[in-house]
């Protein structure tokens, strides 16, 4: 512990963000960094505690105070060091992670929490700065091969893992560039999509093929994969929800994901197969109140939306951490995001009754209606519409963001692998009941977070390399392997 009275002197001090009226105008990242003192400061404050909690919060059991003191004291590669010993792609996790580690914070009993997301974020940048972050091949090569289907963060970290291990790694992706949603699903205003090639540059130095244009079993047959020694399916939950509700083929009804997914594209002058989906000079109404309907609104305000608006089925959450949900649990908590404050009207207990249409089949309007939930102890949640509060909406862009219920099917049924009560590939140890075939990320574990994701390939590599060679060197959780950097 640096500075032992580091959390009274030193408050919390987060990123400024660019004023609404600039950041709006691109779809660059729009944070201003800390001075390098002030990143000092922000280490300090880690209190060092004897149960670090932060450590059972975090998926990957990142050393969170090791890195922080060596922050304080300005030894930023040893903090690199640390940092990359549970973590492949801090990079990614200290922009989009929602940072459980900070709401477990003992500090947060009384003060704000550490920040912990922020502090990952710049010992990372600073590593790329500074030249240290370089490829680090295997010292021998075995002779396994693995093919990883799909290029996420769970991919991904299962490939770097397995290559560290000395397999031959070949990541196949079905679309044209790597990194799965974090290439088309995060909009460039939070991951400008540089970040990713440059790691996917550093992965492909270390001796990992990559293999884009590649749908398994639709124009890659699925024989091919026979050639490997090993399989794992890293493919997501990619199965969106939709409504059941009259009107919901009407144009100008969409999926959240289609919309950011074609906006990226278009960003970077690629070909989109459909009709351009547009919220300029329109009403968009985006139904969905997590983070990819935050990333809908800000893409729609971007886009140059007449009104943005913003539906939640749920209650709105209290502003500060529920009695709920107490120290050291998630919190229950209303989260609001740079893209709310961008302009948005937020509007929770709301229920979509119908998509009202033109004669020709085009959106005009939503006809909702307000609801409550009736609680009733060891029961499901009832919801009741309350009568008399019908209301239409004049609405042009629809955006559908509800999540997702699951993966693809298609790849279980070709291959003969089994599903869970979720619908998830079911694996035990991440092995399917295939033996060769091994699953991770949200296609095993359904709709999560990226550190997950992370934790779920690194844990899923270990599992394979024991597989094809009856031991093991690469880590378990939140002990590391210490690149030698």
């Amino acid at each position: 512990m640096g500075k032992i009275t580091g959390f009274i002197d030193y408050k919390r001090l987060n990123e400024k963000n660019k004023p609404v009226k600039d950041r709006v105008l691109n779809y660059k990242e729009f944070t201003v960094p800390l001075t390098e003192i002030n990143k000092n400061h922000q280490g300090s404050r880690c209190m060092d505690c004897g149960i670090p909690f932060c450590h059972s919060a975090c998926p990957l059991g990142n050393l969170i105070p090791d890195f922080n003191d060596y922050v304080h004291r300005n030894l930023w590669k040893r903090a690199l060091e640390i940092l990359h010993a549970t973590n492949n792609f801090p990079e990614f996790t200290g922009r989009l992670c929602p940072a459980p580690c900070e709401k477990s914070c003992v500090l947060g009993i009384t003060d704000k929490p550490i920040s912990i997301e922020n502090i990952e974020k710049n010992i990372v940048e600073k590593g790329f700065t500074e030249g240290w972050i370089k490829a680090q091949s295997p010292k021998e090569r075995t002779s396994n091969s693995v093919a990883v289907v799909g290029s996420g963060p769970a991919g991904l970290a299962t490939a770097q893992q397995l290559n560290r291990a000395g397999h031959q790694v070949t990541v196949f992706e079905r679309d044209d560039e790597i990194g799965g949603l974090l290439r088309y699903g995060i909009p460039n205003f939070k991951l400008e999509k540089e970040i990713i090639d440059r790691r996917v540059n550093i992965l492909k130095q270390e001796g990992i093929s990559f293999i884009t244009n590649a749908h398994i079993g639709k124009n890659y047959a699925i024989e091919k994969l026979n050639d490997f020694d090993a399989i794992i399916l890293c493919g997501g939950a990619t199965e969106r929800r939709s409504l059941p509700t009259k009107g919901i083929d009407a144009t100008g009804v969409e999926q959240a994901m289609d919309y950011l997914t074609q906006q990226t594209k278009l960003l970077f002058g690629k070909k989109i197969d459909d009709k351009q989906i547009s919220a300029k000079d329109k009403n968009v109404i985006v139904i969905g109140g997590g983070d990819t309907g935050s990333d809908c609104v800000g893409t729609a305000n971007r886009q140059g939306a007449k009104s943005v608006t913003n539906f939640e089925i749920m209650p709105k959450p209290p502003a500060h951490r529920s009695k709920k949900t107490p120290w050291p649990y998630w919190p229950l908590q209303l989260k609001t995001t740079s893209s709310h404050k961008e302009g948005c009207d937020r509007n929770w207990l709301i229920n979509t009754k119908e998509f009202v249409t033109d004669k020709n089949g085009n959106l005009t309007g939503l006809k909702t209606i307000e609801v409550e939930w009736k609680i009733k102890p060891g029961e499901r949640p009832e919801l009741i519409e309350k009568k008399g509060t019908e209301k239409i909406w004049p609405c042009d862009l629809a955006l559908l963001a509800l999540g997702f219920t699951g993966p693809e099917t298609s790849l279980s049924d070709k291959l003969g692998l089994k599903l869970d009560e979720r619908n998830n590939y079911k694996a035990k140890n991440y092995q399917t009941n295939v033996p060769h075939i091994f699953t991770a990320g949200d296609m095993r574990r359904g709709q999560s977070l990226i550190v997950w994701a992370i934790n779920e390939g690194r844990e899923a590599a270990r599992a394979i390399d024991i597989y094809l060679t009856g031991n093991s060197d690469l880590p378990i959780k939140g002990e590391g392997d210490l690149p030698n950097i």
